[in-house]
Formats: C-alpha cells, structure tokens, sequence
C-alpha cells in the first residue's frame, strides 16, 4: 500500500529472496537472545513458561508485522515482495526458502567463440570497404555520366548536321537538274525529253515531305544547339569541380 510520500522514495534494494530470510533471522536472533536475558530459562522448571512463551508469540508477531508494513518499500531483484511471495509466506519463521516461488529465468551466456569474433572482425572491414567504395562513386560517377552525356549529344549534333548537308546538296543537285532540262526544251535544243513519270504523283509528294523535313530540322537545329551548349557547360563545371 503505498503512500504519496512512499511513492516517491527509493526502495530498499536485496539482490535475492535469502537476503530478506537472512535479515529475519538475524533481527529473531537478536530478539531472542533479548528475551533470554530479560526472562532466563529455570534449570529443572516443570512445563511451560507461559509468561516466556506470550511473550516470544509477541515479539514474533511484532518482526512479521514490521516487515509486512514494510514490504511494499523493498525490491528483490528489482521485484517487489508480492510478485515472488504473494501471500508473504517469506516473513513466516516457518518458511523453506527451498519452497519459494516460480524461479527466476536463468541468464546463459554463450562461451567465448574466436571464429565468431573473427568473423565480426572480417564483416567491420568489409563494411568499411564498401563505404570506402561509395563515397569514391559519389565523387567520380557524376562527372563520368556528365561527360557521356555531352558525347552523346555531340555525336548526335554532328549526324544532324551531316544529314542537312547532305539533303542541302541532294535538293540543289536536282534543283538544278531540273532547271537545265527545262531550259532546253524552252529553247527547243537538242535536249532529252523527258515524258511524265509513272509515279510522277508519288515522286512529288515524297519530294514535299523531304523538303517539309528539312525546313523542321532547319527551324529546329537552333534549340539542339542551344541544348547541346547547355550540357557542355554542364559537364565542363562537374568536372572542373571533381
């Protein structure tokens, strides 16, 4: 039963159930060896002392209840008095210490392994390696991706640029194909004529779309450049900062 002073005390700490048994049995030695010396036996007495007897019933009852009360503020391996004996069978004089209650688990430790420590030796380094490794990715994989990407652009850059010439120079060649054989048969020279195509229709519309091709790839080649500068300035500072 604890009290709002009590509950804020520290209590008194055993380490085992015989700590407690041994502190009842000192303070009933000492009280009878106190009851002795104020009522010495009488050598060759016939029967009981029934003074001598109420009065160890007395003083018996007086250490139980002592240590009833006081029971809440103890602690035995952290436990109180209750959880290892309920029904404080333990402030009994009669009481078997071998008779207590539910035992407490044992703690096993495992016997000392070398493998095991090496073992753990060999993971720590391992783990360090590997941090080791990472902290070198950080610093080298940024400006590896940086310049790859700017390869790759490059690259592209120049395939587009050879493929516009390229067209450029197929478009002016039949431009001017075209252009002289129609001046020959304006002049009515000696000029081969040419009869309209069998799939003269198809013909033109391929011409359409290749030059409609050309005019996109020409509108938009100003923001590839752009973008390309972009990651090339991009991949200069990784790796002048690396």
């Amino acid at each position: 039963m604890d009290t709002a002073v009590s509950a804020h005390q520290r209590k008194i700490e055993l380490q085992s159930p015989e700590d407690l048994t041994y502190l009842l049995a000192n303070v009933r030695r000492a009280a009878a060896e106190r009851v002795n010396e104020a009522f010495p036996p009488v050598e060759g007495a016939q029967g009981e002392d029934e003074l001598r007897d109420r009065i160890e019933e007395l003083v018996e009852e007086y250490i139980t209840k002592t240590f009833t009360l006081s029971a809440p503020n103890l602690s035995i391996n952290g436990m109180g008095i209750d959880d290892i004996s309920p029904d404080l069978a333990i402030l009994s004089a009669d009481y078997d210490p071998s008779s207590k209650g539910p035992a407490q688990p044992e703690v096993v430790y495992t016997p000392f392994d070398p493998r095991l420590r090496a073992r753990v030796e060999d993971l720590t380094r391992e783990e360090e390696d590997l941090l080791r490794d990472i902290a070198a990715l950080k610093k080298s994989i940024p400006g590896a991706t940086a310049a790859a990407h700017a390869a790759t652009f490059k690259a592209g850059l120049k395939q587009d640029e050879e493929a516009l010439e390229a067209a450029k120079t197929k478009i002016a060649t039949a431009s001017d194909n075209g252009a002289d054989a129609e001046r020959e048969r304006a002049a009515g020279g000696g000029g081969l004529n040419l009869d309209k195509l069998e799939r003269q229709e198809d013909v033109e519309r391929a011409y359409g779309r290749a030059v409609q091709g050309l005019t996109k790839l020409k509108r938009e080649m100003p923001a590839v450049v752009a973008r390309m500068e972009r990651a090339r300035a991009a991949g200069s500072y990784v790796v002048t900062e690396k």
